[in-house]
């Protein structure tokens, strides 16, 4: 028959309590995953409310886009188009605003002429004169865009200049057609004067061949009061 040693209690309590150093792993490794849980939970809970608060954002600038937007009825789709892919870029401010009430436009006047500037706006025609100051200021814009109303515009109608120090006041003295080298149509005028220039024919499919000119000259000036 089989004998056994006799074993002592100690021993044997010590044989089944894990040693020291195993607990301190464990308790090392559960907090360690602790940690890690949290910062995934915290990491995570940061990245969706940035990305909510992105979607929100871009939801405001969508809605500021869309209820400024200009009377785009007359505009070929890809004018639109371009119209829409500049709204998502930055631009330096605008000069002036330009109004013709009757034809119903209203539009910023941006410096320089680039397709870029002409998509998202009217532009100053480089070393003519500034909007709303002495001389003949020179604003280009699409004919298939902001300035297609152009085609109804008449002598006699009324055109605004608005800046930042006053409100210009033109009336337009005549309408004409020339070739594109034609520049002497932005030449220096003895009264103060803007020329708005657009491509001709406004329906012409591909580059249009000839450019359409609107000559007016100031009428008034209402300077702006400080706080206005």
């Amino acid at each position: 028959m089989a004998s056994t040693l006799p074993v002592d209690p100690a021993h044997a309590e010590s044989r089944t309590r894990p040693p020291p150093q195993l607990i301190e792993r464990l308790s090392w490794s559960l907090g360690i995953a602790a940690i890690g849980l949290w910062m995934a939970v915290t990491v995570s809970g940061t990245i969706g409310a940035r990305r909510e608060v992105a979607r929100f954002s871009a939801l405001q600038a969508a809605a500021v886009v869309d209820a400024a937007a200009p009377d785009q009825s007359l505009w070929s789709p890809e004018r639109v188009k371009a119209w829409r892919e500049t709204q998502a870029q930055k631009s330096l401010a605008p000069l002036a605003l330009l109004r013709i009430p009757r034809i119903g436009l209203e539009v910023a006047v941006l410096e320089g002429t680039d397709d870029w500037t002409l998509n998202r706006a009217v532009g100053h025609i480089e070393d003519t004169a500034r909007p709303g100051a002495g001389g003949n200021s020179g604003i280009a814009g699409h004919r298939d865009g902001f300035f297609r109303g152009l085609k109804d515009i008449r002598a006699g109608d009324g055109i605004e200049i608005e800046s930042l120090t006053s409100v210009d006041r033109y009336r337009v003295e005549r309408t004409w057609i020339v070739d594109p080298e034609e520049v002497s149509v932005l030449d220096p005028t003895a009264v103060p004067s803007i020329t708005l220039v657009t491509c001709y024919p406004f329906y012409f499919i591909g580059s249009a061949p000839q450019r359409f000119v609107v000559r007016a000259v100031r009428t008034e000036t209402a300077l702006r009061q400080k706080g206005s």
